[in-house]
């Protein structure tokens, strides 16, 4: 067990050691080589990159050079990422044979590899991380330590200011005081509902039980959606000491933390993050000396969507099916277990720590008036720049689309951006500029959910996408309430008939009162939310319901049934290849004779178009 003044001497220690990672003036003859672990680049063979670089090193008796595996840094999509510290030279798409040129040219020689360096969407080359767009709207707070420290090693967190906060809330405030900072700062909740987080806390600390919990839900179900799973893989610390904090502030001495199986990475880091906590002391029994108790324990989920819901999830923890409660009572005076229960998402405690060093005004200063702070999104889809942003709130979708994801590919148009997964709803062109904050999204009939952001571009059908989602929906519906449970299949059975080409213009009418009724009348947050992809693609294109209704037509081609293949009598060249190469001869004519599609025959699989050397066939 470490005392507070062997924490401050390792903080300290630890602090000079690694100023490289974040000054690039740092006085140092040694350098660090930070290579991205995260599930998308362990993905991509990272693993074997550390394992390369570290044989080379040893091979080549270089001793001056660590080689360090950290959690995401952000840019996805130029993964594997590999850094080099103190000059923060940015590599892209590192593969294991590189390593050695890596080694040599760089490390060696002095030289950047030229062909490797990250170039932006502009494909200028860049030489510095700060260099890139990606970066430069962005303020990290929760992903502050994220590509910057090894997640494995408890003193590289306590380098960066690691569980000074917990020292400080533990000898220098009171519980009250401490739930005082937190509401001041104006945290909302981070997993969609947007809840004051000191409120939840003063609620839970009012109730007067010997039994309190604190329940951290990291059950990250929304398709498209990584931020709390890249936030566990790169900074568990955070998460565990903000949890500590928190048991503190309203009287509970355990915590349990509920994690999706399909995370064996966050799983892992979160395994060895709480046994290095307890091994200093910073978990468990009298926490510094103070007297102060808390543990936390790791609960996993088998992957129902519905277990995000915080009462599902605590009846999971218990051991029950995860089927949500009805509310009232609250977690908050009658949570797991019957006890008091703060539930908290990943993204939000991790604030906890920064707040509490920095004070409330300082975080309230970021943000808008009523949504302070910084989120985290889960960029994707038809995006250059796919990977993990954090942006002030009220930051536009344009500023995310176009300056720090790089606009979309093949200079091709937006049309659309899904926020909030299931539970969410699109946001046309026509508002790219309308500020991303939790009552901004709302009134144009969004929400932010827990920060998963799908780009779309003009190929996309909003039928096929408010289906694509009903799908996911019924799958998960846990089946408790009639409304949700038959509601929703009675939806996707009339866009399933939409797009088809078998609705009638009436089945609009149908589907849009079901969604209204079945948002209204479902238990939980799940059945009340499935409706929104429907009704904001309603609402923002309905002609293209019309036109799978009344016209039986997809002008996008990505309803198959919807579609047609025809060959243009006027480019033709009458040379045969798409007929020879039809799967299923749906294409007529003789030699030498323009041909035609037999559209009854044609199953639509696009190998004509593709062989077809004079672009005839569209």
């Amino acid at each position: 067990m470490k005392t507070i003044e062997e924490i401050g001497k390792i903080r300290q220690e630890k602090r000079k050691e690694l100023e490289l990672r974040v000054n690039t003036k740092a006085d140092t003859r040694e350098k660090h080589i930070l290579v991205c672990r995260g599930t998308g680049c362990t993905s991509s063979k990272s693993p074997k990159i550390i394992e390369e670089f570290r044989k080379i090193l040893k091979e080549k008796n270089i001793e001056n050079v660590r080689v360090i595996q950290t959690g995401c840094f952000g840019l996805c999509a130029k993964g594997p990422v590999v850094i080099i510290r103190p000059e923060e030279t940015f590599y892209a798409h590192v593969k294991p044979e590189d390593c050695e040129e890596i080694i040599n040219t760089h490390i060696c020689e002095g030289k950047r590899v030229e062909r490797l360096l990250c170039k932006d969407i502009d494909g200028a080359t860049i030489n510095k991380l700060d260099d890139l767009n990606f970066y430069k709207k962005q303020k990290r707070i929760a992903l502050k330590n994220c590509g910057i420290i090894d997640p494995e090693n408890i003193d590289e967190y306590i380098a960066f200011d690691g569980y000074k906060a917990i020292e400080k809330v533990l000898t220098e405030l009171s519980p009250d005081e401490v739930i005082d900072i937190i509401s001041k700062s104006g945290l909302r909740g981070r997993g969609g509902a947007g809840f004051p987080t000191g409120k939840k806390w003063s609620f839970a600390k009012a109730e007067k039980n010997e039994q309190k919990y604190i329940v951290c839900n990291a059950d990250e179900g929304d398709p498209g959606a990584f931020m709390d799973r890249s936030i566990l893989e790169g900074d568990p610390h955070c998460v565990l000491e903000a949890m500590a904090i928190a048991g503190y502030a309203i009287g509970a001495n355990q915590g349990y933390i509920y994690v999706r199986a399909e995370y064996p990475i966050a799983v892992q880091r979160l395994k060895v993050a709480i046994n290095q906590a307890r091994e200093y002391g910073l978990l468990g029994d009298n926490i510094l000396g103070t007297g102060f108790k808390f543990d936390i324990d790791i609960r996993l989920g088998a992957g129902a969507f519905v277990c995000g819901e915080e009462t599902a999830l605590l009846e999971s923890i218990e051991g029950k099916r995860g089927q949500p409660r009805v509310k009232p009572p609250y977690p908050a005076s009658h949570g797991l277990f019957g006890k008091p229960t703060v539930i908290n998402n990943v993204e939000t405690l991790a604030n906890i720590t920064k707040i509490i060093l920095n004070g409330a005004e300082w975080f309230s200063s970021i943000g808008t008036e009523n949504s302070k702070g910084t989120k985290v999104f889960a960029l994707g889809g038809n995006v250059n720049n796919v990977g993990l942003v954090e942006v002030p709130m009220g930051t536009t979708l344009r500023e995310i689309v176009f300056d720090i994801g790089g606009g979309i590919p093949k200079e091709r148009e937006f049309k659309a951006a899904q926020t909030g997964g299931p539970s969410g709803g699109c946001i046309p062109a026509e508002h790219l500029d309308t500020p991303i904050d939790y009552e901004s999204l709302t009134s144009i009939g969004s929400m932010m959910g827990s920060g998963g952001l799908i780009v779309m571009d003009d190929t996309k059908c909003m039928v096929a996408l408010a289906k694509f989602y009903l799908e996911f929906t019924v799958k998960e519906s846990c089946g408790k309430c009639t409304p949700c449970r038959i509601g929703t299949k009675r939806m996707l059975e009339i866009l399933e008939k939409l797009c088809s080409g078998e609705a009638e213009e009436y089945d609009i009418y149908r589907l849009e009162k079901l969604a209204v009724n079945v948002k209204k009348a479902s238990i939980c947050g799940l059945g009340q939310s499935a409706p929104n992809p429907v009704l904001s693609t309603l609402k923002y294109f309905r002609n293209e319901f019309r036109d799978h209704a009344v016209l039986k037509e997809c002008k996008t081609n990505e309803c198959k049934a919807l579609s047609k293949i025809q060959i243009n009598p006027d480019e033709c060249k009458a040379c045969g290849l798409c007929q020879k190469n039809c799967p299923v001869q749906a294409i007529e004519g003789e030699a030498r004779e323009k041909r035609v599609i037999n559209q009854d025959k044609c199953i639509k699989c696009g190998t004509c178009i593709n062989v077809c050397p004079f672009h005839a066939i569209k």
